[in-house]
């Protein structure tokens, strides 16, 4: 058993896609300390975790659902509407702070479940569908505001700015929700189920997986995981933004496809995952010691997307 587990381990280690990816992450670290002094101190690096938190959040969501087979695109303007919500009535009702946190993961949490319901229910592929409820939130919250409104105690920014032991509070708790993401997949039955729908949908089903449920349990997640990244950002700046939220979702999938997680689903590594966060803070943070502009660095995540989607893909088809 000890010898089949280290051979499982050295297995994991040996993924190519993970390989990759920690590669790039030692040269995006070299080339960041030799341009800038700055770069590669730990207080930096530090500033990174905390910045990352909120992309850390959404792409915890993101992989759940590309795990099962399925996308949301419905992710950053889920962040969008829960920073709206939360600091829009906690602006009027300063007492209700502590409910709100509550309110707004449910809130997400209930959009993500009716993204699986209606897709389920219809049997229209979930990028239609989440691509739609984007719309409707998106319009909703340009319906009430058209700048960034409420406000939230002074105290909640220590989510997001809170140091614990010099390490970043907000990054603390993304690293325990990827860890905690980490052992539910892999030793609940649950968990494990997701690579099964995400596989063989059929197949699972004949083998007693109710994949309805575990599809409702996944896009509810990512529901969940967007409204905490949307408590996050509000968390930052104190206010709700309508356009924060509008990167998010393609910032999303960035990590999700760098760690090695499937497009079609049944297979990845969620810290395959964490690992692409990384990657993609670091890039971020390194392009503005550069002062490279943040419309840029979108062409740049679009550009990894593709590159990244097309070694997969040319992998797949030798295999």
């Amino acid at each position: 058993m000890k010898l089949t587990s280290v051979n499982q381990s050295l297995r994991r280690l040996q993924d190519p896609s993970l390989i990759i990816v920690i590669l790039l992450l030692v040269i995006v670290v070299i080339t960041g300390s030799v341009l800038s002094d700055r770069f590669g101190t730990m207080r930096n690096f530090m500033n990174v975790l905390e910045q990352a938190a909120g992309l850390g959040f959404a792409s915890i969501g993101q992989a759940l659902v590309v795990i099962v087979g399925g996308i949301d695109l419905s992710i950053g303007a889920v962040v969008t509407a829960s920073t709206i919500l939360m600091a829009a009535v906690v602006d009027l009702h300063p007492a209700l702070m502590i409910p709100m946190i509550f309110g707004t993961l449910l809130f997400g949490t209930m959009i993500g479940f009716l993204n699986g319901y209606v897709t389920i229910r219809t049997g229209v592929h979930p990028l239609i569908v989440t691509l739609g409820t984007a719309s409707i939130l998106n319009g909703a919250v340009l319906i009430y505001t058209l700048q960034p409104t409420g406000s939230v105690p002074y105290w909640f920014e220590e989510f997001a700015y809170g140091r614990f032991w010099s390490v970043p509070v907000s990054g603390l708790v993304m690293l325990l929700c990827f860890v905690m993401v980490w052992v539910f997949l892999r030793y609940f039955e649950t968990g494990r189920a997701f690579y099964a729908v995400g596989g063989s949908p059929d197949a699972a089903h004949l083998s007693g997986i109710q994949c309805n449920k575990i599809t409702l349990i996944a896009y509810s997640a990512s529901g969940f995981f967007a409204a905490l990244a949307g408590a996050y950002f509000v968390s930052r700046t104190s206010v709700g933004d309508p356009r924060v939220g509008d990167p998010i979702t393609l910032s999303s999938i960035t990590p999700v496809i760098l760690g090695g997680l499937i497009l079609g689903g049944g297979k990845g590594n969620i810290f395959g995952v964490l690992l692409g966060v990384f990657l993609i803070s670091l890039l971020s943070n390194l392009l503005n010691y550069m002062n490279v502009s943040t419309f840029i660095q979108w062409v740049i995540q679009g550009l990894i997307i593709i590159v990244a989607v097309s070694i997969y893909v040319h992998k797949g088809r030798k295999l």
